[in-house]
C-alpha cells in the first residue's frame, strides 16, 4: 500500500474507532442491589418445551435454584406439571419462598390437574409457598371465560390459607374490576416494551400504571407479577431490545421499586429459548441470566451499549484493510479524492457487514436459523462484491484519469491505409432500411474497402431482393449473398462472410443492418491499426430515431450510460465489451482464433474476450460514427436485454477457468476484473428474483399467523433498502456528471434500465441451467401494438408488482404489532416492486407512441465530424510516437 493510500486508510481507522467509543461511551445507572425480591422462575434449557411436555431434570432445577440463592428472596413458577411440582421442596433449601403457578387454559381436563397438583403441593411445603397464582395472562389470550376464572379462583381460595390471585396485564383489571373480588391481593404485568414504550419513559409508564391499579384497588395489596425488558429481538413501537437497555431498565426499576416499595418479581430469571414459538424471537429474551446461565449485563459497573465493541472495530477495521487494498490495487489513474471515497466505502460495508453477521449470531440458533444464516453470509457477501465493483466504476468515473485514447494518424497516401471488408449480416430486413445503409457506406471517405452483405434464411425473396439489387448497382465494391440454409443465426452469417473477405483485406468491420454510417468512419478509425498491437476498434452504439417518441428516447437514455461510462473506464485497462456493430477487428486476429463463435447468442463480447486471451490490445472511441435503430417494442427492447444476459452466461460458463485464472491465458487481472465485475449486477438482479419470491412467501406467512412469523430484523431490512439507494444514487450522478444528462433524461434511463431488471434476472437463471437458447433478432420498424398490448408485453411484472404491493397492503392493514420492523419490511416490499411497476409504465409508454420524445431535453454522445490531424505526417508503421499512450497498468 503506497504513501497516500496508507493515511487514507489510518485517518479512516482512526474516525471508525472513535466513532465505537463514541457510541459505546458507558451510562452510570443505579446498582443493582444484594438481593432483588423475586423472580419469574422457568428453568428451561434450551432443549426443553413445556407445550410439548419436554421438561428439565430435577438435578437441572437444583442447579438453577442453586445459582438464584443469596441473589433473590423468591421465585415465581407458572406449573405443577411433571417435574416442575418439585421446585417449592428444592427451594426451601435454599431459603427461597415459592409463588405457586397454576396453568390454565381452554383444556378443562388439564386445568383440573393442575389445580388438584397444586393445592397438594402448596400444602406439603406451607413453610415456603407464600402465593398461589391460578392462571397467567388467560383472559388476556382469551382460553377461558371470566365466570370460569371466577369458579377456579374461588375453589383454590377455598382449599387454601395463603393468599390466591390471577395475574393478567394492567388493562384487564381496569377492564373487569369484579376481577378482584375473587383475589386475595392483584397481580399485574407491567411490560412497557410490550406497549412499544420507549426506554427513557418506561419506568414513568411503569409507575403510572402501578398507580391507576393501586387507585382502582385501594383495599387490594399491588403485587408486580412481571416486569422486566428483553435484551434481543425486535423493536417494537420505541421500544428497542438489547442487553444494554435491558440492564438499563431493571437497574432503574429496582432503584425505583426501593424507594416506592413494591412487590415485584423481575421477568425473569433465564432465557426461555421456547417461547419463540408463542411470542415471536423476543420471546426467548427476557431472563437476566442467558440459557447458559450466564449474565447478560453487569450489574454494578456502568453499562456499555456493546460490551465488544472494541472487538468489533479491530475486526472492522482489518476487513476495511482488506477490502481497500483490493480496491486500490490498481490506483494509478484514480486522484486522492477517488481513493478517499473508496476508503469510505470500504469502511462503511465492513463495519455494517460485521455488525449483522454480529447481530444475527448473538440469537439462539437452531438448525434452520444457522442454515438461514449461512444463507444470509453468502448473500451479503454477493451485495458487498457488487457494492465495490459499482463503487469501484464510481470512482474511477469521477475522479479518474484517462490515458488511452485513439490519436489522430496520418499517411503519406491511401495506399498506406489498411484495406477494410465491412461485413453485414442480414436477416428478413425491410428491403428500404438496407438500403439507406448501403447507400451511407458508399459515401465512405475511405479509398479502399468492400462490403460484404450476407443474407441468411429469409423466406420472402421480395426482402432480400431488392437489397441484392442495390449492392449491383452501387458497384464492384458491394457484394451480395443469400443462403436460404445457413446455420449459427449471426455468427454463422458472419463466418461466410469471412471465408469470402477478398484477400487483401487485413482489417473487418462489422455493422448492423439499420447502422447509416458517417463518412469518415473509416478514415478516422481503420488507421489505428496501423499499430500493430491494436486488434479491435470500437465505436458506441448510436440510434438516430431516438426523437420518435418518449418510449425511444428512454431506451436512448439507458443505452448512453454504458457507452459514456462504462466502455470509457473498461478502455483504461484494455477490458471493452466489443459489440456486433460499429466494430473493426484485425482479420488476422479473428482468423487466428477460429473466427466467430456459433454456440454463444453474443459472439460480438464473446470473440471480445477471446482477442484479450490471445493477449491483445483493444481501443475504444467514444465518439458516434453510426447510427441505428432502436426496438420498436417495449418486447423487442426485452429480448434484446434477454439475449445479452443470457450470453454473458454462456460466456462465463465457458471461460470461466480463464475469467478465474485457473486456466493460463493472456488476460491481465485487470481484464478479468472488469468482465467478472460488469456481469454482477446482471447476477445481482437473478439473486434479487429469488429474494422477492422469498420475501412473497414470508410476508404470506406473516399475514396468515403473525404470532409465529415475525418481519424480518430491521438492520437485515436496511440491506437491500441500502443498495437500492446506494446503486440509484450512484447511476443518477454519474449520468449528470459523465453522461451530462438532464435530470428527466437521468430519471428515463432509471426507469428504462429497472423495466429490465426481471427480463435480465430470468435470462441469468436459465442461463445457469441451460446451454443453448435460440437467437432472439431485434426487429425493425415493428408495427406499434394496442394499448391492451400493455399487460400481455409485461404480464409476469404485473403479477409480481401486484402481488408485492397487496402483500405491503395486507401487512400494513392486518398486522397488529406496527413496529419499525414491519414499516421497514413494507418499504423492502415496496421498493422491490419498483421494477416490476417500471416494466408496466415502460410497456404504456411504447404503445403510446404520441408521447413526444422532446419530454425529455435532448443531449446525444458526441458526433466527431474528424479526429483532428497533426500538422506533420508521420509514418505510423515506422514512428512510435504515432502509438497511442495505451497504459501498462495491470491489476
Amino acid at each position: 500500500m503506497k504513501g497516500s493510500n496508507f493515511l487514507i486508510y489510518i485517518f479512516g481507522a482512526l474516525l471508525l474507532v472513535s466513532f465505537w467509543a463514541f457510541i459505546n461511551q458507558p451510562e452510570v445507572e443505579p446498582s443493582w442491589p444484594d438481593k432483588v425480591q423475586g423472580f419469574a422462575f422457568q428453568p428451561m434449557r434450551p432443549w426443553n418445551d413445556p407445550v410439548k411436555h419436554e421438561l428439565p431434570t430435577e438435578q437441572e432445577i437444583d442447579q438453577d435454584l442453586q445459582l438464584l440463592a443469596g441473589k433473590t428472596n423468591a421465585v415465581r413458577t407458572y406449573s405443577v406439571e411433571g417435574v416442575l411440582a418439585e421446585i417449592p421442596r428444592l427451594a426451601k433449601q435454599y431459603d427461597l419462598n415459592v409463588t405457586l403457578g397454576i396453568w390454565l387454559d381452554d383444556n378443562l381436563e388439564q386445568n383440573e390437574q393442575q389445580i388438584e397438583t397444586a393445592i397438594k403441593v402448596a400444602r406439603e411445603n406451607y413453610r415456603n409457598v407464600i402465593r398461589v397464582m391460578v392462571g397467567n395472562e388467560v383472559l388476556l389470550r382469551n382460553q377461558l371465560t371470566k365466570e370460569q376464572m371466577y369458579s377456579y379462583l374461588d375453589r383454590v381460595r377455598e382449599a387454601l390459607d395463603i393468599p390466591v390471585s390471577t395475574a393478567e396485564p394492567w388493562h384487564i383489571w381496569l377492564k373487569d374490576p369484579e376481577l378482584a373480588k375473587h383475589c386475595d391481593f392483584i397481580t399485574v404485568h407491567l411490560l412497557p416494551y410490550w406497549e412499544g414504550i420507549p426506554l427513557d419513559y418506561a419506568i414513568t409508564h411503569v409507575v403510572e400504571h402501578y398507580d391507576m391499579i393501586a387507585n382502582a384497588f385501594p383495599d387490594q395489596t399491588i403485587v408486580i407479577g412481571e416486569v422486566g425488558w428483553p435484551s434481543n429481538g425486535r423493536i417494537r413501537g420505541g421500544a428497542v431490545a438489547s442487553a444494554a437497555n435491558e440492564a438499563i431498565f431493571l437497574r432503574r426499576f429496582l432503584s425505583q421499586a426501593e424507594q416506592a416499595g413494591y412487590i415485584y418479581y423481575i421477568m425473569e430469571a433465564f432465557d426461555q429459548v421456547w417461547k419463540r414459538q408463542g411470542e415471536g424471537s423476543v420471546g426467548a429474551y427476557w431472563g437476566v441470566f442467558n440459557a447458559e446461565r450466564q449474565a447478560k449485563f453487569p450489574f454494578t459497573t456502568p453499562i456499555v451499549g456493546t460490551p465488544e465493541w472494541q472487538m468489533l472495530a479491530a475486526i472492522s477495521v482489518c476487513f476495511a484493510a482488506i477490502l481497500f487494498m483490493l480496491l486500490v490495487t490498481d490506483s494509478k489513474i484514480l486522484r486522492v479524492r477517488g481513493r478517499s471515497f473508496l476508503a469510505i466505502v470500504s469502511y462503511f460495508t465492513a463495519t455494517s457487514l460485521v455488525w449483522i453477521v454480529y447481530i444475527y449470531f448473538q440469537r439462539y440458533l437452531n438448525v434452520s436459523d444457522i442454515t438461514v444464516g449461512l444463507v444470509l453470509v453468502l448473500g451479503l457477501i454477493g451485495v458487498l462484491l457488487v457494492i465495490l465493483a459499482e463503487a469501484h466504476e464510481w470512482a474511477e468515473a469521477i475522479w479518474g484519469i484517462q490515458h488511452r485514447c485513439a490519436i489522430p494518424i496520418a499517411t503519406e497516401s491511401d495506399e498506406q491505409v489498411p484495406f477494410v471488408s465491412i461485413h453485414i449480416p442480414t436477416y428478413n430486413e425491410p428491403p428500404e432500411m438496407m438500403v439507406e445503409t448501403l447507400t451511407a457506406l458508399a459515401a465512405l471517405d475511405y479509398p479502399r474497402f468492400e462490403v460484404i452483405v450476407m443474407d441468411n434464411n429469409t423466406p420472402d425473396r421480395d426482402t432480400w431482393e431488392p437489397v441484392a439489387k442495390a449492392c449491383k448497382e452501387l458497384g464492384s465494391r458491394f457484394h451480395f449473398y443469400h443462403e436460404d440454409k445457413l446455420e449459427g443465426y449471426k455468427a454463422g452469417a458472419l463466418n461466410y462472410a469471412l471465408e469470402r473477405t477478398s484477400p487483401n483485406a487485413e482489417v473487418v468491420a462489422v455493422i448492423d443492418s439499420d447502422y447509416m454510417v458517417e463518412a469518415n468512419w473509416l478514415r478516422d478509425l481503420a488507421v489505428q491499426f496501423l499499430q500493430p498491437q491494436i486488434a479491435i476498434v470500437q465505436a458506441p452504439q448510436d440510434y438516430r430515431d431516438d426523437q420518435e417518441n418518449l418510449f425511444k428516447a428512454m431506451c436512448y437514455a439507458e443505452y448512453s450510460g454504458f457507452f459514456r461510462i462504462g466502455m470509457v473506464i473498461r478502455n483504461e485497462r484494455n477490458a471493452i465489451i466489443q459489440h456486433g456493430t460499429m466494430t473493426m477487428v484485425r482479420r488476422s486476429v479473428l482468423e487466428g482464433i477460429g473466427g466467430w463463435a456459433q454456440w454463444c447468442i453474443t459472439e460480438d463480447a464473446e470473440l471480445g474476450l477471446r482477442i484479450f486471451e490471445g493477449g491483445h490490445e483493444a481501443l475504444y472511441v467514444p465518439l458516434s460514427y453510426g447510427k441505428g435503430l432502436m426496438p420498436d417494442t417495449f418486447v423487442d427492447f426485452k429480448k434484446q436485454r434477454y439475449r445479452w444476459a443470457y450470453g454473458a452466461v454462456q460466456i462465463m460458463r465457458q471461460h470461466r477457468k480463464t475469467l478465474l485464472g485457473r486456466r493460463k491465458a493472456g488476460l491481465t487481472k485487470g481484464q478479468r476484473y472488469h468482465f467478472l465485475a460488469g456481469w454482477l449486477p446482471w447476477l445481482a438482479d437473478s439473486i434479487n428474483l429469488i429474494f422477492t419470491l422469498a420475501a412473497l412467501f414470508w410476508s404470506t406467512a406473516m399475514i396468515n399467523d403473525p404470532s409465529r412469523f415475525d418481519p424480518p430484523m430491521f438492520i437485515l431490512s436496511l440491506v437491500p433498502l441500502t443498495f437500492f439507494v446506494f446503486k440509484f444514487l450512484k447511476m443518477f450522478y454519474l449520468y449528470r456528471y459523465r453522461v451530462n444528462a438532464t435530470i428527466s433524461q437521468s430519471l428515463a434511463s432509471a426507469m428504462a434500465g429497472l423495466s429490465l431488471t426481471h427480463t435480465i434476472a430470468k435470462a441469468i437463471l436459465y442461463g445457469f441451467v441451460t446451454t443453448k437458447l435460440p437467437f432472439f433478432r431485434t426487429p425493425k420498424k415493428a408495427e406499434v401494438k394496442r394499448f391492451w398490448y400493455v399487460f400481455q408485453a409485461a404480464r409476469e411484472e404485473t403479477l409480481m408488482a401486484t402481488a408485492l404491493l397487496l402483500a405491503s397492503w395486507f401487512l400494513n392493514k392486518y398486522t397488529p404489532n406496527r413496529g419499525p420492523d414491519l414499516l421497514i419490511w413494507i418499504a423492502v416490499l415496496l421498493v422491490l416492486s419498483i421494477p416490476y411497476l417500471a416494466s408496466i409504465c415502460m410497456s404504456f409508454i411504447a404503445v403510446s407512441p404520441w408521447l413526444p420524445a422532446t419530454w425529455l431535453r435532448k443531449k446525444k454522445i458526441p458526433t466527431s465530424s474528424s479526429l483532428p490531424i497533426p500538422e506533420q505526417k508521420t509514418d505510423a508503421t515506422t514512428d512510435d510516437s504515432a502509438k497511442p499512450p495505451i497504459s501498462e497498468s495491470e491489476q
